[in-house]
Order: C-alpha cells, then structure tokens, then sequence
C-alpha cells in the first residue's frame, strides 16, 4: 500500500462567514485520512498504542490553493513519505471530486514515542513495527 484515500463530504459547520471551509478543518481531514491510511495498511492507532507507541505530531504544514465549500465531495490522498526509525512524515492532498481540483496540500511530521512520551527506538525494540514503517514509504 502506497497512498490511500478517503472521502469526506463538507458539513455546513466547517465553513466560515466567507463560505468557505475554515482552515483549521484540514487538520482534521488530515488525521480522518491518516487514521484510515493506517488501518488499511493493516496497524491501527489502537494497536499501536496498545503495545506503548505513540505518534505525536511534531510539525504540521498546509498550503491553501482553492476553498473548499460546503457540500463539497472531496477526496484526502495520504501516503509516506519518510521514515526514518523514530520520525514518520505523512503527505496529505486534497482534491475537489466534482472538477478534480487540487484544493491542499500538506504534511505532518510525527516522532515515535513510549507512552511517557519519551523518544522510542523502534527499530530497536519493535523491530517488525520498524519493517512495517520502512515498508509504506512512497
């Protein structure tokens, strides 16, 4: 699995008095799509965290090209694009289904963590979750 997709419809809520789609919401598609990703790929957040490994999100970075609206269909692409054993980025696009246009695109940064926070070697400890990053990797 190299990149994934979701489709998300754009509620009325989600758009500011301009009538566009406010841009804080693209985070959240970002993380609908990144979740999803993940479970296709066959490991799940739920997993993830049950053996102690968490993702928190280090940087984040979204680069507006067209408002989305309400009622809009649109599609968040989401795949790897680095891993390099205790960081993971994930690259998001998001595109409008009626025109195809390329409304965003953006990307997270993640560090791999134990439960207390603190830095986590996972190809050391957690060898076969360390395979499994290193494979997604676009």
């Amino acid at each position: 699995m190299k990149a994934a997709e979701v489709k998300i419809r754009v509620r009325y809520k989600e758009t500011d008095k301009m009538g566009v789609v406010h841009h804080s919401n693209y985070y959240i598609w970002f993380e609908v799509a990144r979740t999803e990703f993940m479970r296709g790929a066959g490991m799940n957040y739920r997993q993830m965290e049950e053996k102690g490994i968490m993702l928190p999100i280090l940087e984040t970075h979204c680069y507006y090209l067209r408002g989305a609206k309400f009622d809009d269909l649109i599609t968040v692409r989401t795949w790897v694009s680095k891993y390099a054993g205790i960081r993971l980025t994930m690259e998001y696009e998001v595109i409008r289904d009626e025109d195809g246009a390329l409304l965003a695109k953006g990307s997270t940064v993640h560090a791999f963590t134990d439960s207390n926070l603190k830095p986590l070697n996972v190809k050391k400890k957690y060898p076969e979750i360390h395979s499994f990053f290193a494979s997604l990797v676009e």
